[in-house]
């Protein structure tokens, strides 16, 4: 069991490793058009638009340019780590 659950922590972990890369293709997607109209645009955009709507609220757009997304590109990439150093900290010597 407990082989299993260190598996389970380390595909976690992968995932919150590479989820700020694949918001930051997100954001590409939106430079080529009819990419984010895609299967894997509108995959993505299922993910990561919950995360942007607050962001959106609170800050307006400047001319063309949504900073919004580079804001909250900035804190998810921090909560992130935050949440892989809590669970290498806390969660992984539990089970072991």
């Amino acid at each position: 069991m407990t082989i299993f659950l260190y598996h389970l922590v380390n595909v976690v972990l992968l995932i919150i490793r590479y989820l700020p890369t694949v918001m930051f293709i997100y954001f590409l997607m939106s430079w080529f058009p009819g990419a984010r109209e895609s299967k894997i645009g509108y995959f993505l955009s299922r993910i990561f638009e919950p995360i942007l709507e607050p962001f959106r609220k609170i800050i307006p757009p400047i001319g063309m340019f949504d900073i919004s997304s580079l804001v909250a590109f900035i804190v998810f990439q921090y909560a992130m780590s935050v949440l892989t150093t809590l669970i290498y900290r806390y969660v992984v010597p539990m089970l072991f």
